[in-house]
């Protein structure tokens, strides 16, 4: 009860002190010394009793090392991952690899239009194969005199 009487006091009179601050225009000194005044305030809420009680017992350090050890067991994985790794023995690997279907050239992407039919009709004169990919290139540039 004592120890709450003086925390109330002494917190008063670091208001008071910090208003009579800011009423002579230094509101950044009396913002500070308003934020050194509340400080009894913690004591009497029992936020000291608090945080000591939580730094002071190994039960809780305990945790938090459990914690740091379970993210770092995380991290680790997901790098691994991101590596190539994870996925079982070298060998196991290779033969995954092996099964693979090997990469499809982009002329056997193109769309299929059925027999005899084609993605774009060819002008008169273009040559079939990679003239006619520039053909309509070729006539707009024609067209516009270049």
């Amino acid at each position: 009860m004592l120890i709450s009487t003086v925390c109330a006091a002494v917190s008063a009179a670091g208001l008071g002190i910090a208003l009579l601050t800011a009423y002579r225009k230094r509101f950044l000194a009396a913002t500070r010394i308003a934020a050194y005044a509340l400080i009894p305030v913690l004591v009497m809420t029992g936020i000291i009793d608090w945080v000591t009680d939580l730094v002071l017992k190994p039960a809780v350090w305990a945790g938090f090392g459990v914690l740091a050890l379970s993210a770092a067991l995380f991290m680790i994985t997901r790098a691994v991952e991101r590596r190539g790794g994870g996925t079982g023995t070298r060998k196991e690997r290779r033969a995954a690899a092996a099964e693979r279907p090997e990469a499809v050239a982009p002329g056997a992407a193109a769309p299929s239009l059925g027999p005899g039919r084609t993605a774009r009709p060819s002008k008169g004169k273009s040559k079939p194969g990679a003239g006619d990919d520039f053909s309509d290139i070729e006539a707009i540039l024609k067209k516009h005199g270049i």
